[in-house]
């Protein structure tokens, strides 16, 4: 049976408890073992990322109602050396689809009827959609300052804005306070770990499209809530005897916010400039020890990008029929960049994660 471990303290609870982090502050993991990863388990019948259900941590069928058709996402070859794997091709145009119907899951599951979130961006808008999908109240705090677009896409989900007047940070306290002192599930997509069940499923599609995991992962890290599911996955294959050597996954950070770049043990304290790539300007990100001690038994390396290159990129990208919102025009530069100067023989993949029109708001 699976359970929550804390990532701190190490104390252990049911899966079943609807909590969202432990009693001394830290975060939980989930401890979880699949089945051995073999293609035959994929239900071929189903074309959403419920095809790969075999190797989550939830039993039932209520996913059928909740489900949007999120994943199965297309692993676009671009040139000889480069895929773009088109995870903006998703319900609410952005990648946290993934995660975000696998929390909901979880939610329904355990009868879970008013949940909280605090994001003006994707993620609120994944969790929103998910909730309405699920019968699932739901109320997203946002600073003050949010445009009004972007509350006005949360309303039409039903959900509710709360705007508080405060930073981003202090926006997300008051959430969580309010979530502990009114006894209401804290739905973030960082602090819950059924999130990275969902963003796993990212190399899933990639091994089963492509028949191999290129050498090389280009990531967006704010939060790094694809970063922690493509780790977990790709050990679940390399364990399973599917791949034979881990890929180096390249941690894609602006250099106007690159908490992780030159650090060790816990992410360096900064203060995050303004930046296109606002989906990666995360300062403090609640898993940051956490991903800095990974297990992960690949190479890793951090790179940033220059603010001045994420437009131009944007543009290219956009000449060749790609339309994508500046976080992921930020990914490719990166790529771009980095294969300038240095020589990269093998093959590599860039998540397109967050559809243009998301940076039109």
């Amino acid at each position: 049976m699976p359970k929550f471990i804390c990532s701190k303290c190490g104390k252990s609870v049911s899966f079943e408890t609807p909590i969202f982090a432990c009693e001394c502050g830290g975060l939980y993991d989930l401890e979880f073992k699949p089945v051995k990863f073999d293609l035959n388990l994929i239900d071929q019948r189903e074309f959403s990322l419920f095809r790969y259900r075999e190797f989550f941590p939830i039993k039932n069928e209520l996913w059928r109602d909740i489900s949007l058709g999120e994943g199965l996402t297309k692993s676009v070859k671009f040139d000889d050396a480069l895929y773009l794997k088109m995870d903006y091709a998703m319900p609410t145009l952005s990648f946290k689809d993934r995660g975000a119907v696998m929390l909901i899951w979880f939610c329904k599951t355990y009868g879970i009827k008013k949940i909280l979130q605090d994001s003006s961006g994707n993620a609120g808008n994944s969790v929103a959609a998910y909730a309405a999908r699920a019968g699932i109240e739901c109320e997203i705090y946002v600073p003050k300052g949010t445009s009004e677009k972007k509350i006005k896409m949360l309303e039409y989900y039903g959900a509710k804005a709360v705007v508080f007047d405060g930073t981003r940070d202090e926006t997300a306290d008051a959430c969580r306070k309010r979530a502990k002192d009114e006894g209401i599930f804290y739905a973030n997509h960082v602090f819950n770990p059924l999130f990275y069940q969902g963003t796993k499923t990212y190399i899933y599609e990639i091994y089963e499209q492509l028949g191999f995991v290129p050498e090389n992962l280009f990531l967006p890290v704010g939060n790094g809530t694809l970063l922690i599911g493509c780790e977990i996955a790709l050990k679940e294959l390399f364990e399973a005897g599917v791949i034979k050597k881990l890929p180096k996954i390249f941690i894609v950070q602006s250099e106007k916010c690159a908490p992780f770049l030159g650090a060790t043990s816990k992410p360096l304290a900064i203060k995050a400039k303004p930046t296109l790539a606002e989906g990666i300007a995360i300062a403090k990100p609640a898993r940051g020890t956490e991903i800095l001690s990974s297990d992960y038994a690949g190479e890793r390396e951090v790179i940033t990008i220059k603010e001045d290159d994420i437009e131009p990129a944007r543009n290219f990208l956009a000449s060749r029929g790609f339309y994508v919102e500046h976080t992921t025009a930020a990914i490719y530069a990166a790529y771009a960049s980095y294969t300038k100067s240095h020589k990269i023989e093998d093959r590599s993949i860039i998540s397109m994660c967050g559809a243009g029109l998301k940076s039109e708001h």
